[in-house]
């Protein structure tokens, strides 16, 4: 049992002897490498503490290094503002002293205004004194006028009550009587000077206008129609009248919807007349009736076909009629709209002339006159062409178919001289250009040529006597006759109430009545006649 426990026991001896010495390597090891860490330790803090010592001192000095810099920038920008203060101060101080040489001067300039107006003050006092006495005096002497008026009133009311008395004329009257004489004896010395310078350019004027108009006059012609507003369609037999009607009018009807034109079917034979102000719906209706009767088919639906197409046809044949006026008159450029325009004048007739051939000769006479003066022939041409074509729209549009062409050439941008021949050439604005004359002219020539124009017979009548009523309205006349259809009124006048010199003027107020009372074509001449007759018979 010994045996056995022995080598037990010095198994555990040398397992313990092993693990003390292990544990004492092991204690070893670590002071060693504690103290190893330690002088480690101490030798990085010393590097370090140098390290810190350098970067402190490169710090110092960057730091003196900066303050010596600020400081020298501090002193120099110092040093700038004490001299900009410096700068400023002399400025400041010399302007102070220019105020206050100006100062002076000014104390000086009000002291001697002041001085001035001290003397101004003594003189106005003097004056103001004078003034007194002259009010004095003025008031003394406005008391003697006074005592004068009334006695020179005294004596003028007796003087006026004699003159009064004697000539058996109140002053109201003998003042109208002293006017009358002075005005007569001007309108005299006018009518002597009117009569000296119509002669004068008479003399030169006449025979020159006559040879330019009558050259015009000879190289234009054109034919001429009534003026009329309504047409006629003549029919085959008096059974197309009642297919024209219809059952119960609807056809005759439906014609009048569609054209715009009146339908008469009454008992005139074989004849249908169309009536209506608008000569281009009629001249379509008329059209488009004979289209109806020629084809046989009358009924509503095949009558707004055959308008329709009328329609068409005469809007193309206004656009050609246009275009050939325009190439016959020899004016170019239209807009194409008022070329349309200008074609309906071929369906418009005024005082029995075709309005588009009459348009067309006053382009030509008008051409012909401005190129034998030397005058713009082209505006004078374009002028006329277009001077009547306002009465295309005249009876649609209200105003005179002046203003209505001048409104129409405006909108198509003629030029401001073609405006001026159009809105002159009756007179409703003075023409101020030898073109707008011409035109004026020309159309009194195409209007007034015999047979030019005729009018129905009632409006002859009335216009005949109005001419003699107004020419028997002025004093002095004892008889007027209208002459020559209307183009000449003749006044007699009695000539121990207006003597030569008078006639003229009495002419000239009677032309100027009628212009502006009467509206008639071309123009009217006014004769005054003064005759006096002795009688006296041997016995």
């Amino acid at each position: 049992m010994n045996s056995i426990i022995l080598p037990t026991v010095l198994a555990s001896v040398s397992a313990g002897t092993a693990i003390g010495l292990s544990f004492g390597a092991l204690v070893l090891g670590a002071l060693i490498g504690i103290i190893i860490y330690f002088f480690l330790s101490k030798k990085k803090l010393n590097s370090a503490n140098v390290n810190a010592n350098k970067i402190i001192q490169k710090a110092i000095e960057d730091a003196k290094g900066l303050h010596k810099k600020a400081v020298s920038e501090t002193n120099a920008e110092v040093a700038k503002q004490l001299k900009d203060l410096s700068r400023q101060k002399e400025e400041v101080e010399k302007d102070i002293k220019e105020k206050k040489s100006e100062a002076l001067k000014v104390e000086e300039r009000i002291t001697q205004r002041e001085e001035k107006l001290v003397q101004k003050e003594e003189a106005l006092d003097k004056k103001h004194e004078e003034i007194d006495k002259k009010k004095e005096n003025l008031k003394t002497k406005q008391e003697e006028i006074e005592v004068m008026k009334e006695q020179i009133g005294h004596s003028h009311a007796k003087m006026l009550a004699e003159l009064e008395k004697v000539s058996k004329l109140t002053k109201e009257e003998a003042r109208k009587e002293l006017i009358k004489e002075i005005v007569d004896s001007a309108k005299i010395d006018a009518a002597k000077l009117v009569r000296e310078i119509e002669a004068n350019a008479k003399e030169d004027g006449e025979k020159k206008a006559r040879e330019i108009i009558s050259t015009a006059i000879q190289r234009c012609t054109v034919d001429h129609t009534a003026e009329i507003t309504v047409s006629t369609v003549v029919i085959p037999n008096e059974d197309m009248k009642g297919r024209i009607i219809g059952r119960e009018g609807r056809n005759v009807r439906a014609l009048e919807n569609a054209t715009g034109v009146d339908f008469i079917i009454d008992d005139t034979p074989d004849t249908v007349v169309l009536s209506g102000f608008d000569p281009v719906r009629r001249e379509i209706a008329r059209v488009s009736l004979e289209k109806l009767i020629t084809d046989g088919r009358i009924h509503p639906a095949r009558i707004e076909e055959v308008v329709e197409k009328s329609k068409r046809e005469i809007e193309h044949q206004v656009k050609e009629a246009g275009e050939a006026a325009m190439f016959e008159a020899g004016v170019f450029g239209l807009n194409p709209e008022l070329i349309k325009i200008l074609g309906r004048l071929k369906y418009r007739t005024s005082y029995g002339q075709n309005v588009l051939r009459h348009s067309l000769e006053v382009a030509h006479l008008a051409g012909l006159m401005a190129a034998e003066l030397g005058a713009d022939v082209s505006i004078a041409k374009r002028g006329g062409l277009l001077h009547d074509i306002g009465k295309t729209a005249s009876h649609e549009v209200e105003g005179t178919h002046v203003t209505i062409g001048v409104d129409i050439a405006k909108k198509f941008n003629e030029s401001k001289d073609v405006l001026h021949c159009i809105e002159a050439h009756h007179g409703d604005v003075e023409a101020t250009t030898v073109e707008a004359i011409l035109v004026q002219c020309a159309d009194s020539i195409s209007g007034s040529k015999p047979g030019a124009r005729r009018e129905s017979l009632e409006n002859y009548v009335k216009r005949l006597e109005k001419l003699e009523s107004i020419a028997n309205s002025f004093e002095g006349v004892e008889k007027s006759y209208a002459i020559q259809a209307g183009r000449e009124v003749r006044i007699i006048v009695k000539p121990e109430q207006v003597d030569d010199e008078r006639t003229i003027l009495l002419a000239k107020d009677i032309a100027k009545q009628i212009e502006s009372d009467m509206q008639y074509p071309g123009q009217v001449k006014v004769s005054v006649v003064r005759e006096l007759r002795s009688v006296e018979y041997a016995k």
